[in-house]
């Protein structure tokens, strides 16, 4: 192995020194996560401009057996891009990687580097007179590589899928720095495995994507936006179906939140207006779009939420008026999170389940939380219409010990194994629940995990102690 001062040199020798960053100082943005949950430490941090770059550093760790740390925008929920405390690894930033490389508009696809963010590409593909539909409240910060390594999920995925569904090919550094070309923009390709689903999801523990095939959709050129108060998760799940049944494919969004979010919100952003006059127990934000200009949504949405009321489905309904009206009715749902955040640590569930069980999981797991945790509050919220929510645990004044937080999963996880649901919809698996997934999945599951893992990666230099 080379001396430090040695192997430090031959990284800038390949990044230059503007892709260096060695200084604790200088590194400190990069080995904290956006949650405040987690902290390491690293050798220095490389940010390599082109694939070539990136494939060269982990040849080069490859070689001296040393760990490599991938990240994005570093916006991730479950530690999965920081490092540990040891000092060994070397972290590689992609954020230097921001090149719309092409746009296809007759194939309906762009090719961008991992390093763009979220909101560039959105804005790229609407210049083309295109629509891209992943959408998260972190778009503007978050990396189309993360995005792809969490197989994010988003407000859209109910009527476009999970960044997975977004992708048809994709380029990534292999864990001994070969670089596999499959940016192929193919809706048909049945010549064997997959690979490229291999890399989406994995949290660069296989390998790192630099770049990336992706489906664009025509441009929607009318939407909605209402607010509709119910009784409770039951009732939303009723009104889904409601307006599935009546408005198919145009309908975008359907956001589960609970009156403790709306309050949350209110109580941290002084500027929110509280929606209804009378408050409600639980809302729903519900979103459609059509590529035709006069598709009349309103007057259908308004239509369907008149059903809803007349018939006790729904306890009130707001319709958006104007885009401020929609923009403000979004904007409830986008801070919850940072509320949840400017409100103290809690302990963080992103789970998912079959739709037709998320009522009887909140009716079930609500008091029992609060049986087992005194003064304990429960906050709810999510993309109910692809069964995905947001299920915290708020103690009073203060932070959660370790023994809670485990005794809490404990709860929640063994109920979501009853009901057929997952302990991570879209955050992934990072550290937070490195040690839950060995619980819910299968011992074959877990073998085969590892298989694959030992097979690309046999010495465990890409992202170690992540998600295995």
């Amino acid at each position: 192995m080379s001396a430090p001062d040695d192997f430090i040199a031959r990284l800038r020798a390949i990044v230059g020194e503007a892709g260096l960053i060695a200084g604790a100082d200088s590194m400190a943005p990069y080995l904290n996560d956006w949650r405040g949950n987690y902290s390491g430490s690293a050798r220095c941090i490389v940010r390599p401009a082109s694939s070539d770059e990136v494939a060269q550093v982990v040849r080069l760790c490859a070689q001296e057996r040393i760990p490599v740390v991938p990240q994005g925008g570093n916006t991730g929920l479950a530690g999965g891009a920081t490092p540990d405390a040891s000092g060994n690894a070397v972290l590689v930033s992609l954020r230097r990687l921001r090149r719309i490389r092409s746009v296809d508009s007759a194939n309906n696809t762009l090719i961008a580097e991992a390093g763009c963010l979220l909101a560039e590409i959105q804005q790229t593909a609407d210049a083309h007179e295109r629509f891209f539909p992943l959408s998260l409240a972190s778009e503007g910060s978050c990396t189309i590589g993360g995005n792809l390594s969490t197989n994010a999920g988003g407000t859209a995925v109910l009527r476009y899928g999970n960044t997975r569904d977004l992708v048809l090919g994709i380029e990534a550094v292999l864990p001994d720095g070969r670089i596999w070309n499959g940016l192929r923009g193919l809706r048909k390709d049945n010549t064997g495995y997959d690979l490229k689903q291999l890399f989406i999801g994995a949290e660069g523990t296989l390998g790192i994507i630099t770049a990336a095939v992706l489906k664009l959709f025509p441009k929607p050129r009318s939407s909605c936006t209402a607010l509709a108060a119910v009784r409770d998760p039951a009732a939303a799940v009723q009104l889904l179906a409601l307006v599935r049944n009546a408005l198919g494919d145009r309908l975008t969004a359907f956001e589960l939140i609970s009156r403790i979010c709306l309050d949350q919100v209110v109580r941290y952003f002084p500027a929110t207006v509280e929606p209804f006059v009378q408050p409600h127990p639980w809302q729903v934000l519900v979103e459609l779009s059509d590529t035709l200009d006069d598709a009349n949504l309103n007057t259908r949405l308004e239509s369907v939420l008149e059903t809803a009321v007349e018939a006790g489905m729904a306890l009130d309904a707001i319709l958006a008026k104007s885009e401020a009206q929609a923009r403000a009715l979004w904007e409830i749902r986008e801070r919850i999170p940072e509320a949840e955040k400017l409100r103290g640590k809690s302990i963080k569930h992103d789970i998912s389940l079959p739709v037709s069980n998320i009522a009887a999981f909140v009716e079930r797991c609500t008091p029992a939380l609060e049986t087992a945790f005194a003064h304990g509050t429960v906050v709810c919220f999510g993309h109910v219409g692809d069964g995905n929510l947001h299920y915290n645990l708020v103690l009073p004044d203060r932070a959660p010990t370790s023994v809670e937080s485990l005794a809490a999963n404990r709860i929640v996880y063994a109920l979501l194994d009853e009901l057929g649901g997952s302990i991570s919809a879209e955050h992934g698996i990072g550290q937070l629940k490195r040690e839950e997934i060995v619980r819910h999945k299968s011992v074959l599951e877990m073998d085969m995990m590892r298989a694959i893992k030992q097979a690309l990666d046999p010495h465990n230099i890409m992202n170690p102690g992540k998600v295995l």
